[in-house]
């Protein structure tokens, strides 16, 4: 098993598209040969963000799934008690365990075996700029 790190730089909630640089992670850092198989895992390591794989050929796609998970966990719920980082804590967390911290992903020849349409993200659910860090494994 081969693992690296990816770091991410966020200005505020949003998805985050990084695809491109798991590519470029994968074949500069984990793969030992160009056509190598098997299956990359990805880790975030923070509990106020989420990776997910969600439609990447339209942006507006994107932004439907943003308003949709902040009309689930809206800061301004009545029973939010966690708020030690602002008015976004709690709802980050809620936010965070419905889309999940890792993802895998099939890799064939060097390809990540993504869809057609397929994009992986990184969910930002802080509102203040952040670095966020992926661990990425190669079996």
């Amino acid at each position: 098993m081969k693992s690296t790190t990816l770091f991410q730089r966020t200005t505020g909630d949003q998805f985050y598209d990084v695809t491109a640089l798991v590519r470029q992670k994968l074949a500069e850092d984990l793969l030992v040969e160009p056509l190598q198989s098997g299956m990359l895992h990805l880790f975030l390591k923070h509990t106020s963000c989420a990776l997910t794989i969600n439609e990447a050929y339209d942006p507006k796609a994107a932004t439907d799934m943003e308003k949709f998970l902040r009309h689930l966990a809206p800061e301004n719920l009545s029973f939010i008690e966690h708020t030690d980082e602002g008015s976004d804590d709690s709802p980050s967390h809620m936010k965070a365990i419905i889309t999940g911290h890792s993802l895998s992903i099939p890799v064939l020849s060097g390809q990540l075996q993504l869809g057609t349409w397929q994009g992986i993200y990184l969910c930002e659910f802080r509102k203040d700029p952040k670095e966020r860090t992926i661990l990425l494994t190669f079996q």
